[in-house]
């Protein structure tokens, strides 16, 4: 199919984009539904992404094993039914039959040994290869009972396999498009993948042999990345857009007014945090780190970047995710904050850079705030915000830790498994220093390390509570992030669309979508 190409936007004086370049989109399905999105996708190679947007998104073709409701509770997706060894090591999958990937192919118990064969390769070089290495082995015991061997007990498995990015791509489009699959995903998903336009747009269309038998509802979707907030809110008033996730959180009242829109606010487990690079001056240093966590007011940020619509982190894991510990916020004390300081050998304050993963609105005003409040105690910082290539250049790829330029660094997380594993142990693991994840603070703890993976080895309850308490009690302690903010979720849709949602990790759910004529 052709690729199209919309015509760019042009700003007003206002900072709105205008919307008369939308006239001339080509005429869609009957049914297709406008999606407005906050940023641009990265791959939709769910195993070679690390953005829960692009996951997000690819969950309209693609699904997973298991999965989660929108209460979190996990539920089979694909899999019938699931047994552990006694010793832990073994999980024998009985998988749902009866179900056609979008290129004809079966899903069957060889497609699930493709996909895992792939990703624990370490010559492949994915981005989740850390999240499924546990795996030493994936069998086909009959065409549909799979079993996968783990290398240790990691009570865990089943909620990483619920996890976005855990998702069943079809062995023949990998066979035919080897690398490239990102550019030509093929799953078991409602919708099949269309076309994509990396800065304009990506469609989705309705897939007749879908296994659940009456869905989808529409004929398309139309996925737009819009990074300026007022754009998206503009799309939704005048009905160029069905649904917009984010939303402007200073605009919610205005679109509340509007009786053709819908408002959602709802719980998150969306954490927002600074990461301090702690094998760096002045990092190194608790003192220095408690004074940022003392000098910034989180209750006057949540109202400046996000209208309210946050509350002050409460601990180290967001309420909502298992086993997650309630510390109360960090307390606002700008004069603690100066004491510090001065204990650390720093009076008069030092000079060091913030950078944003992410440069949409919302995020500017985050490290623009953090910038006033820490130039109040002395600290300078240099801000920037930053792009998706940025991000994985200077960030994420970093091979050596004396090569990493990062500082302070502003991010938020999801636990998307909906357990504490998943919330810690990519951020605060030893074992998760880039490249191979996301502890941008080059954090070190033995104590923390043990009891992330002693968490792992049972799964009785009370000891997983009492090791995942343990863990987070020495980070709190630690400080290597200034402790922030956890989301609201906040979108909107037009009354006539029904059955789609934002769920508590910030990805979507349209199995039930539908549009009204």
């Amino acid at each position: 199919m052709t690729t199209l190409s919309f015509p760019r936007k042009t700003l007003l004086a206002a900072g709105i984009v205008t919307l008369a370049s939308f006239s001339a989109l080509p005429a869609f399905a009957a049914k297709d539904v406008i999606v407005a999105v906050y940023s641009n996708f990265t791959t939709l190679d769910p195993y070679d992404s690390n953005d829960t947007l692009s996951q997000a998104v690819s969950k309209s073709f693609y699904q997973g094993l298991f999965g989660f409701d929108k209460d979190a509770k996990l539920v089979n997706v694909l899999a019938d039914s699931y047994t552990v060894s006694d010793d832990g090591l073994q999980y024998t999958i009985k998988l749902r039959q009866g179900v056609k990937f979008h290129d004809g192919t079966d899903f069957n118990a060889n497609a699930v040994k493709a996909v895992f064969d792939r990703v624990t390769n370490p010559e492949n070089h994915l981005k989740r290869y850390n999240m499924f290495n546990r795996i030493t082995k994936t069998e086909v015991l009959e065409p549909y009972t799979v079993k996968f061997t783990l290398q240790a007990p990691f009570s865990a498995f089943i909620n990483s396999l619920a996890h976005p990015s855990a998702v069943m791509i079809s062995p023949a489009a990998l066979q035919k498009y080897g690398k490239d699959i990102g550019f030509h995903p093929v799953g078991t998903g409602p919708f099949q993948f269309s076309e994509w336009n990396a800065t304009d747009y990506m469609k989705v269309q309705k897939f007749d042999n879908y296994w659940k038998k009456g869905l989808p509802k529409v004929d398309s979707i139309t996925w737009r990345p819009v990074v300026e907030n007022n754009t998206r809110a503009a799309m939704m008033q005048t009905g160029e857009a069905h649904f917009a996730y984010t939303i402007p959180y200073e605009q919610a009242k205005l679109l509340e007014k509007n009786d053709k829109l819908e408002m959602v606010s709802a719980p998150s487990i969306i954490q927002r945090y600074l990461s301090f690079n702690v094998l760096q001056k002045p990092f190194d240093d608790l003192k220095v780190r408690q004074a940022i966590n003392y000098a910034i007011n989180k209750e006057a940020l949540a109202k400046v970047a996000f209208a309210g619509y946050a509350t002050p982190a409460n601990g180290v894991v967001p309420q909502g995710v298992e086993y997650a510990v309630n510390y109360g916020p960090w307390p606002y004390d700008p004069a603690k904050a100066k004491e510090l300081l001065k204990e650390a050998g720093y009076p008069d304050g030092f000079s060091t850079t913030l950078w944003a993963n992410g440069n949409n609105t919302t995020a500017q005003k985050v490290i623009q705030f953090v910038q006033q409040q820490l130039g109040q105690v002395g600290i300078k910082v240099q801000i920037e915000a930053m792009e998706a290539g940025q991000r994985v250049a200077k960030v994420e790829s970093v091979q050596k830790p004396e090569q990493a330029g990062v500082r302070m660094y502003y991010a938020g997380w999801s636990s998307s498994t909906m357990e504490s594993d998943w919330a810690l142990t990519p951020l605060l693991a030893t074992s998760s220093w880039p490249p191979k994840m996301f502890n941008t603070a080059y954090y070190s703890n033995p104590k923390v390390d043990k009891a992330l993976g002693d968490a792992l080895k049972t799964t009785v309850s009370s000891e997983k509570a009492a090791l995942y308490k343990e863990a987070q009690d020495q980070i709190w302690a630690d400080a290597p992030w200034a402790f922030l903010l956890t989301d609201k979720l906040l979108y909107v849709h037009s009354k006539n669309l029904t059955g789609m949602y934002i769920t508590l990790d910030g990805s979507f759910s349209f199995d039930e979508v539908d549009l009204k004529q």
